[in-house]
């Protein structure tokens, strides 16, 4: 707590901003790792075999699968099973699936915003310093001692260590949250086309006009 404190003190008002963005951070990441964990994002293993199953034409199997499943997206699986198949109904799903992963970005904005201004913020710190130092040397006047300035210099750095060690971990953390959505997103769209339009219901059309199936 002590060395917080000095180091609050060395760097002044623009430490203690980047010590309030590092705890938003790490508030922010602890509630999307729950969030995750409570929609079971990257666990559809379930989900799969329903979908599997559906896919192959085995009805039943694929909605008692469904049921088991504790994945966000299996309501909208469900709905794209026991609706009518229409252009209506795809472009409704499409939006709730968009809708559904718009709610694990939440977040996002404010960890990119905490990424690019904390390096910005602690060069801010550093400027201030070195002004701050050259003034301490213009006081000072012909009796000028050298340690003065490099004193000053060290302090000024303080606050670009700061930004760095909050920037860093944070445009990590933010990189692999957002590679984990990315991942949803694609898997949210086949989930979605693989219901409305089976393997066993997709015809395709050869060269002669004859329909077979893929």
């Amino acid at each position: 707590m002590n060395g917080l404190r000095d180091v609050v003190a060395l760097g002044g008002p623009v430490v203690a901003i980047l010590l309030v963005m590092s705890v938003l951070t790490v508030a922010v990441t602890i509630y999307k790792l729950w969030q995750f964990a409570a929609s079971g994002v990257g666990r559809h293993k379930v989900l799969s075999e329903a979908l599997a199953a559906w896919d192959a034409g085995d009805v039943s199997s694929a909605r008692t699968q469904l049921v088991k499943s504790r994945s966000y997206l299996a309501p909208l699986v469900e709905t794209a099973i026991e609706m009518p198949k229409s252009q209506a109904l795809s472009d409704r799903l499409d939006a709730e699936a968009g809708l559904a992963l718009a709610r694990l970005e939440r977040g996002f904005r404010l960890l990119d915003t905490i990424a690019q201004l904390a390096p910005l913020l602690g060069l801010f710190g550093t400027v201030l310093g070195m002004i701050k130092a050259f003034q301490s040397l213009q006081t000072a006047g012909a009796s000028v001692d050298p340690s003065l300035l490099a004193g000053g210099i060290w302090v000024a750095l303080v606050t670009t260590a700061v930004g760095l060690a909050v920037a860093m971990p944070t445009s990590m953390v933010l990189s692999w949250l957002e590679s984990r959505t990315a991942r949803e997103r694609v898997f949210a769209d086949k989930a979605l086309r693989t219901v409305l339009m089976p393997h066993e219901a997709s015809p395709l059309t050869v060269g002669d006009g004859t329909d077979v199936h893929a």
